[in-house]
């Protein structure tokens, strides 16, 4: 399966999966959100998210 926005590279975290185009892991997101963080907050800390879906 292809996802838009997510990749999985065995030279990259150990090949966890990433927003692609960063070292940004989508648990540490997910854990974000799931603790009751903002979107806002988590892109306010995390910009190269909002670059990079454009």
């Amino acid at each position: 399966m292809k996802y838009k926005y997510i990749e999985r590279n065995p030279n990259i975290l150990g090949g966890k999966p990433v927003f692609k185009g960063t070292r940004i892991p989508v648990y540490l997101i997910l854990d974000f959100l799931l603790a009751g963080e903002t979107i806002d907050n988590i892109l306010e800390n995390y910009p190269q998210l909002l670059k990079k879906l454009y």
